[in-house]
């Protein structure tokens, strides 16, 4: 364990990417990095050596979720969110806004936070930027998201402008919540979040409001909400640029693997998603020559790997066949190989592009990886 509260050093460029490290008190991050989504205090069918031995520096816990199970409380007396988990490494904890928008019906919305009910049990709760935070705090996050505002991108212009306004005004309170956390504060970062849609005037103003508040890391939040690739890089065109080129840079909640790969391209350093643990308990895995359905009967005596290019151990170890047969078994076993082949993908990649940056080979290393991954065998 480092003595680091918080340290971002960049190593390398290469046209808008960097590669790098953050360095926090519970190890190193390097970037960019992609982190596996860990929503209720676990990566869905990986045990945490096996996430690390994929080559995660950091994994993701969900703020809604665990403050509804088992509470965010519990967590804290039981020795925080690393001991209850048996993960190491650091945390990044998201705020809880999207799920509080996105999963709750009778929500209700107000300048002092949300009110809202539970998916699981219908009781009622406030979630405000004071509470986000303390929740954060309870669980221990190594890096606390600020609370902020999400709306569709479909939304009408005076109701994006609206939301980032109020998101800005959150994060101020989030910002001086942790900074009232005592000695929490001097272990862990905190990050704010852009908001503003598509719109480059919005996102300005509100990079411009974070970094008055000033932030350890900034997020680009409210992307890959249904708004397409091409909307996404559009906006990555400028977001990025408008927050300190000296600190790192976050795309919420991104993606598939050619989004990954072009979001790095325009300067993001961080990502995290459901995609490679969620596809793999549904029979999809990640190739470098695209995805597939395992399910497919073509599978089921072809004794190949899942992907000849992964160095995972489920492609040292089982077939495709065996692998189809305890998927349309419903056999677990099934969706844990899944799911950890895709985990390794997603850090080789990771690895792969880190290493594209420094020799100052992204551009080729990125157009190839396109050109197999689009041009393969998408089924």
């Amino acid at each position: 364990m480092t003595s680091h509260r918080f340290a971002f050093t960049i190593a390398a460029t290469d046209g808008a990417a960097r590669t790098g490290t953050i360095h926090m008190r519970r190890g190193d991050i390097r970037t960019p990095a992609f982190m596996p989504v860990g929503t209720a205090a676990t990566v869905k069918g990986m045990k945490p050596a096996d996430v690390a031995a994929s080559g995660a520096d950091i994994i993701l816990g969900n703020t809604y979720h665990l403050m509804l199970r088992p509470g965010a409380e519990r967590v804290a007396r039981l020795g925080g969110l690393h001991r209850f988990s048996g993960w190491s490494k650091p945390i990044l904890t998201d705020s809880g806004g999207y799920q509080v928008m996105s999963l709750s019906d009778l929500t209700k919305r107000s300048e002092e936070g949300v009110s809202f009910k539970s998916h699981l049990d219908g009781s009622r709760h406030m979630l405000s930027p004071e509470r986000s935070i303390e929740i954060q705090r309870l669980l221990d996050s190594d890096i606390i998201m600020a609370f902020d505002e999400l709306v569709p991108t479909t939304s009408t212009p005076e109701v994006q402008a609206a939301a980032m306004e109020r998101s800005m005004r959150w994060a101020r309170r989030s910002r001086d919540a942790f900074d009232a956390g005592g000695e929490h504060a001097m272990r862990a970062a905190i990050f704010g979040i852009q908001q503003g849609a598509l719109n480059e005037a919005l996102r300005k103003t509100s990079a411009d409001a974070l970094i008055d508040i000033g932030f350890d890391g900034y997020a680009v939040g409210g992307l890959a909400v249904g708004e397409g690739q091409e909307a996404m890089f559009a906006c990555l065109d400028f977001a990025p640029d408008q927050l300190p080129a000296d600190k790192p840079r976050y795309l919420m909640g991104v993606g598939k693997p050619d989004d990954i790969v072009g979001a790095v391209e325009r300067g993001i350093d961080m990502f995290d998603c459901v995609m490679p643990t969620r596809s793999g308990r549904t029979g999809q895995a990640f190739t470098r020559n695209g995805p597939i359905n395992i399910r497919n009967a073509k599978f089921g005596e072809d004794q190949g790997p899942l992907d000849p290019a992964c160095p995972c151990p489920v492609c040292a170890t089982w077939s495709r066949a065996y692998i189809h047969h305890l998927v349309r078994a419903g056999e677990l076993l099934g969706a844990m190989l899944m799911t950890e082949h895709n985990i390794w993908f997603y850090e080789t990649l990771m690895n792969d592009l880190r290493s594209a940056i420094a020799n100052h080979a992204l551009n080729n290393f990125a157009n190839d990886f396109r050109g197999a991954y689009r041009g393969g065998q998408q089924e």
